[in-house]
């Protein structure tokens, strides 16, 4: 019999987080998050340079990774315990458990600025390289230095495969694929990740969204190998899809966090070719040491060809940011036309040879090719340009072990025909080149050739009646393709809204700065080269007591 100190004292870790209160964690998994290898994701900040543009987003990976082990054990026990013919063990439970706590272990310095953006360009000969291979890499080298790791070689190669959302890759998968949707969902998309992420990048940036994950959770059952979750909670699930869209477009892709983005890129890449630290991705002693520090590290340095890394750290710490200079949104299809046709190459020759109005020849001359970014970023609820929610699939209390796929009149029919767009941005390096780097894009905006200089033979509908709504553009068709998609046969392009000017950024063609911070400054030094003393018993009138004055006339 158990003493009652023994009974009033449990065997487990508690962490406070802000997101889902009291996380428990028992001591098998603590030993995991206390290694070096967990402990990495400290130093690696969930949102990168996010932080640069919201202050609150300074959550790190580490308690990320916790949260998702949390919710992939409450959605395993919940399983087990609401459908028992499952057969789910808590041996189970603790690899989904354990693959949920480390399913991140291989992000690098600014998450997905590394893998995403940087290691292509810095390896381009590599082999394709994902943070989920290094995750599995990390996973590997932790079990294999740190041999008081109770884990069995089996469940190592079920943790893997559940990260990756792979069941084909370990036994497990062929008796229980739905465990395989839990942490990492190919399916759908519905996973505890996801979860934690939106919920957890929702509170650290302010912006109050409920995803209703704890009941999504419980709505979860499994049905012919699949997780399904109730008709009643459909509309829950396509917010789940639209808040995720909403972030990527407001909060993840904003268009500072983007600017500072391509900046660190450009650190990165100038000073990988002196520290090569980009050939640590298959090196986990190395990568082991891999975080955010690195922007550190390098600013740290004294040799002189780092300088060019040093002055753009600075440009970061100083707010002198690489600039928009304009957007708009486009076409999901329309993705190949724009990365063939609009370019910085397209933009700078437009720049010196179109004889653009009002702008500076002497900036002409000095603009290049380098001084411009043009970024192709597409938006999507998740599954690209298709509903997400046609890719879930649910059951009602009346037929609870029965599946299929909702349609429009079960959820809503105030969703959009598509589910993906474009986001379009041009950026300049250097603020005195904005004016001219817009007129130059919108040059190449207004030449684009139109189908039938790009692709052959083309069919001109004509131009609607004027009592048609003015919104409704023009069709064309064509038989070939250069670059576009086929489907744009059937859809508006050309001198469609898409490709007209955005009316909300226009500037002036010898514009060089709309920084109000810089403008500001400027306006201050000016005054005080201009400045004259002043009699403070006689203060220059106000604007409204000259207003007054004029409205009463003079003095009589």
């Amino acid at each position: 019999m158990k003493s009652m100190t023994e009974d009033s004292i449990p065997n487990k870790r508690i962490f406070k987080d802000p997101v889902h209160d009291y996380v428990e964690y028992d001591p098998w998994i603590c030993s995991f998050i206390d290694t070096p290898h967990f402990q990495r994701l400290r130093y690696v900040k969930q949102l990168g340079i996010s932080y640069y543009v919201y202050p609150g987003a300074s959550h790190n990976r580490f308690e990320h990774c916790l949260g998702v082990g949390h919710l992939a054990r409450m959605m395993a026990q919940h399983l087990q315990k609401s459908q028992p013919s499952l057969g789910i063990t808590d041996e189970h439970i603790r690899c989904v458990e354990l693959a949920g706590l480390c399913h991140d272990l291989g992000h690098g310095p600014w998450s997905h600025v590394w893998d995403g953006h940087f290691i292509p360009k810095a390896l381009p000969h590599h082999p394709k390289w994902s943070h989920e291979q290094a995750s599995e890499m990390m996973f590997d080298d932790m079990v294999k230095k740190y041999r008081s790791l109770d884990i069995s070689p089996e469940d190592v190669e079920t943790v893997k495969a559940l990260i990756s959302g792979r069941k084909e890759r370990c036994k497990l998968g062929a008796t229980m694929p739905f465990l395989f949707e839990i942490v990492a969902n190919d399916l759908n998309g519905i996973d505890v990740d996801k979860f934690d992420y939106i919920a957890r990048d929702c509170h650290a940036v302010g912006e109050k969204r409920n995803i209703a994950m704890t009941r999504l959770i419980h709505s979860a059952r499994v049905i012919d190998g699949q997780i399904c979750y109730d008709i009643k909670d459909a509309n829950s699930v396509y917010e789940l899809f639209y808040t995720r869209f909403s972030l990527h477009k407001n909060i993840y892709n904003h268009k500072t966090t983007r600017a500072i983005e391509y900046m660190i890129m450009d650190v990165l890449l100038i000073a990988q070719k002196h520290m090569k630290f980009a050939e640590y991705i298959d090196v986990p002693e190395k990568y082991l040491h891999l975080t955010d520090d690195l922007f550190h590290r390098i600013n740290m340095t004294e040799s002189e060809e780092l300088e060019p890394a040093r002055k753009i750290i600075h440009r970061i710490q100083t707010r002198d940011l690489y600039r928009r200079v304009d957007y708009k949104i486009m076409d999901w299809d329309d993705k190949e036309f724009c990365q063939a046709h609009i370019t910085p190459e397209a933009i700078v020759h437009a720049a010196k040879n179109a004889n653009l109005e009002g702008v500076e020849q002497s900036l002409v001359a000095e603009l290049t090719v380098d001084h411009v970014i043009v970024d192709v970023s597409k938006m999507h609820y998740g599954r690209g340009v298709d509903n997400p929610i046609y890719q879930v699939k649910f059951y009602s209390k009346h037929e609870p072990n029965v599946c299929r796929r909702a349609e429009s009149g079960d959820v809503s029919l105030l969703m959009p025909e598509k589910f993906g767009e474009l986001l379009l941005r041009i950026y300049t390096k250097e603020e005195r080149f904005m004016g001219l780097v817009q007129t130059a894009y919108r040059h190449v905006l207004r030449t684009l050739p139109m189908p039938s200089e790009a692709a052959g033979i083309v069919t001109i509908v004509p131009t609607p009646p004027a009592t048609e709504a003015p919104s409704t553009p023009r069709a064309l068709s064509s038989t070939l393709s250069f670059g576009v998609p086929q489907s744009r046969a059937s859809r508006p392009f050309g001198r469609t809204p898409s490709y007209s000017d955005n009316q909300f950024t226009t500037l002036p063609p010898n514009c060089q700065s709309r920084s109000p911070t810089r403008i500001s400054s400027r306006n201050l030094k000016r005054a005080r080269e201009t400045s004259i003393e002043l009699d403070i018993d006689n203060p220059p009138p106000t604007r409204k007591s000259m207003r007054l004055a004029s409205v009463s006339g003079p003095a009589k």
